[in-house]
């Protein structure tokens, strides 16, 4: 199958998290044999920022290295010819943060006579938080949409944005997110993310700052867009602010500490139930113990509880924390159960899978969707 993705980058992760599905995505298929062609702007703002860091230059050759199968062409709006990226693809994915422009003209070439399969893919909280701007993509030529919760998708139906719609939850790329070696825990917590424009801040402060700082635990924060105030809570509870950290190191990171927890952003947590977004996928594939803020497993992802534990407040963060950090077995319990429900349902191999039923509900040949493959696929 020769697939042509759009996206804002791959080659970036700089405040960007749908860059980590969507590398895992690309190897996959690439690893099962399709062709995969990826498509993003030059002027992305993630990969300008990237190279602002201190060590952009190299975390962009590194990312290079951890992800050889993603190679993706960068595009100016005058260079980009469209008909020719189009001419010959089997399946089109437009993410949406591709700009809308550029979103209505792949549905235009679809309606005058492109024979691929089109399908948008929608990762953010953009439609209970600006509805009217994802009302004004024109999705009408489009098969479909890939919303990566049943809420957002059961919206994109019932505002009639579009046609069909299936459910696509993100997933772990465990070809670089998996166990490390623990024997060099040097910190009791961890914590990986972004500041969040204000969509956080009570709950960061609710559920991470107070408890680390009443427990006394040694804690290192790794994020971008921290402002001064930021800092300045953070160093007041006693934790450690070591800045931007390219995601492929991210395991290495976790390997590192004894916990980490999930916190996430309002939109999610109050508006999108069923969504947890990249993080928890991530960290439990890594084998590390979570303990998330309040959040609503409504699509039945994981089993609360056993794969992770749920703090529904401060307080309840502070214990489960407490009990954590001084019992090993109980760490090594959550980890293991974490892990194994990843690999039995949410890799990257999963969803490629998924996404293949999809295509074959379209009409795509077998012939098409099961090339023969260059490598084992992984469970």
């Amino acid at each position: 199958m020769r697939v042509v993705l759009f996206c804002h980058s791959l080659l970036s992760d700089w405040n960007h998290g749908n860059a980590h599905f969507l590398r895992g995505v690309v190897t996959e298929l690439s690893a099962r044999g399709h062709a995969v062609r990826v498509l993003e702007p030059e002027d992305a703002w993630s990969v300008q920022h990237l190279l602002e860091e201190p060590h952009g230059v190299a975390a962009l050759n590194e990312v290079r290295a951890f992800y050889p199968r993603v190679r993706p062409e960068r595009y100016t709006r005058d260079s980009l010819n469209l008909e020719a990226v189009l001419d010959g693809a089997d399946l089109v994915l437009v993410h949406e943060w591709t700009p809308p422009e550029l979103v209505r003209r792949i549905g235009e070439h679809r309606r005058d006579g492109g024979r691929f399969r089109l399908l948008f893919h929608d990762t953010h909280h953009r439609g209970v938080s600006a509805p009217d701007a994802l009302a004004g993509y024109g999705l009408s030529q489009y098969d479909g949409v890939l919303a990566f919760g049943d809420v957002l998708r059961d919206l994109y139906l019932e505002q009639g944005w579009a046609r069909r719609a299936w459910t696509w939850h993100e997933a772990a790329d465990v070809r670089v997110f998996h166990p490390h070696p623990r024997n060099r825990e040097v910190r009791d917590l961890v914590w990986i993310g972004n500041w969040g424009d204000d969509e956080r801040t009570k709950e960061l402060d609710e559920f991470l700052l107070e408890p680390v700082h009443t427990l006394g635990l040694t804690a290192r924060v790794h994020g971008v867009r921290y402002p001064a105030p930021a800092l300045r809570a953070l160093f007041d509870a006693g934790i450690e602010y070591a800045g931007w950290l390219p995601n492929h190191r991210v395991p290495l990171a976790f390997s590192q500490a004894r916990v980490t927890v999930h916190i996430p952003r309002r939109p999610y947590a109050t508006r999108l139930p069923g969504i947890p977004t990249i993080r928890p996928f991530e960290a439990l594939a890594c084998g590390i113990p979570l303990v998330s803020a309040p959040w609503e497993d409504t699509d039945g992802l994981f089993t609360p509880g056993q794969d992770f534990l749920v703090a529904r407040d401060g307080a309840q963060m502070r214990r489960h924390l407490s009990t954590l950090v001084a019992d090993a077995e109980l760490r090594h319990a959550f980890a293991e159960a974490g892990l194994r429900t990843v690999l039995s349902r949410h890799t990257c191999a999963h969803r490629v899978q998924e996404l293949l039923g999809i295509c074959q509900s379209l009409g795509m040949s077998e012939d098409v969707l099961h090339p023969q493959s260059p490598e084992r696929v992984l469970a």
